[in-house]
């Protein structure tokens, strides 16, 4: 971005509109460019990365070490109600840059300040954490996934051993509270005292949640030599295909009743990625060939399925939002899938080369 930053999406011949950014977006940005290093991009991804970093710093983070939600095109904050999804995503983006900014010690610093803010002011009574100050409902899921996420980050990254116990956490409220002990679905939302959010929001399951749930899953359960976390993981993702891929387009889809009905059969490009994620997980600890073929052969489905969405009029955009019909939506390019692009290839790259 000229002043700083970068741009929220791209029209589909790359046209660029002022507009306002969410945190999350630049956050998931500077992984992007973090990463774009290790595949061997010969731009200049260690500009963009730590000029990303600097702006994330400069614009986003706020006096209390948390960051803001929104902020203008011109740098100028918009909305600084606190989202513990966006922390989750300034966590991640800190981990990423670590070992490739030339200030190290910075990043940590940001880290945990930005950590011991959200274990002092935002923990839930029983485990996880609050949506908010003064606490509100509903409670959700997936913030917590990218909390795990980055805490996972932290630890490939040399981090403290707060990150490890932190994950700890999350995954133990997974196993107990997320995951519904006989479906077997993970829910999105919940009341305050984790059960299930009352009306139709306690029922809905999301398939690409499902399925990075269960890659997140089985990273853990290995570490940890936790095989009811396995098993879990697993049944995340035979329920993902079995319920949440739709066999005539071949896609991932949006949103499940936790009956297994369709709730929203669109098909965004980032459930793809997560299928692809998960399967390649699963396949690396499969007990026998007939399972390894079997993820990898959903895995390479969902290959099939991405490199759709990359059939666009500007290479190196991409199309979001896959309908009923197989028809895509025209629209401008979403920056934060970029980020589901990324970590998509290179588990695929990775869990490739280690077969």
């Amino acid at each position: 971005h000229a002043t700083g930053g970068f741009h929220e999406r791209l029209g589909t011949r790359c046209e660029i509109r002022p507009e306002p950014r969410r945190t999350r977006v630049l956050a998931r940005q500077i992984y992007v460019f973090a990463m774009a290093g290790r595949f061997g991009f010969q731009g200049d991804w260690r500009r963009a990365c730590r000029e990303g970093v600097d702006y994330f710093m400069a614009r986003a983070v706020k006096p209390d070490a948390t960051v803001r939600l929104v902020i203008a095109a011109d740098g100028s904050p918009v909305d600084d109600m606190f989202n513990l999804y966006d922390q989750a995503f300034a966590l991640f983006a800190f981990a990423a840059a670590a070992p490739v900014v030339e200030d190290r010690a910075r990043m940590e610093a940001a880290a945990t300040a930005l950590r011991e803010a959200l274990l002092t002011r935002y923990r839930h009574p029983a485990s996880g954490f609050e949506e908010g100050d003064p606490p509100t409902a509903p409670l959700k899921a997936n913030p917590h996934m990218h909390l795990f996420e980055a805490c996972l980050a932290w630890v490939d990254a040399g981090g403290d051993l707060v990150w490890s116990s932190l994950a700890d956490e999350i995954a133990e409220l997974c196993l107990s509270h997320f995951i519904d002990p006989h479906s077997g679905f993970l829910r999105e939302f919940f009341a305050a005292d984790w059960t299930p959010a009352p009306g139709v929001d306690g029922r809905i399951v999301e398939p690409g949640h499902q399925f990075e749930w269960a890659w997140l899953m089985t990273r853990w359960g290995v570490r940890k030599d936790r095989p009811d976390a396995l098993a879990a993981a697993r049944k995340l993702a035979a329920l993902g295909e079995a319920h949440g891929v739709d066999p005539v387009r071949g896609v991932a889809f949006n949103e499940l009743f936790d009956d297994g009905g369709i709730k929203d059969g669109v098909a965004r490009l980032w459930p793809q990625t997560e299928r692809i994620k998960c399967h390649m997980a699963l396949a690396a600890i499969a007990s026998t060939d007939a399972e390894k073929a079997h993820h990898l052969d959903c895995a390479g489905d969902a290959g099939e399925a991405l490199l759709r969405y990359f059939d666009v009029e500007t290479p190196g955009l991409w199309r979001d939002r896959m309908e009923l019909d197989g028809s895509f939506l025209v629209e401008p390019a979403p920056a934060s899938t970029f980020y589901h692009i990324v970590c998509g290839i290179d588990e695929f790259d990775r869990g490739l080369r280690a077969l």
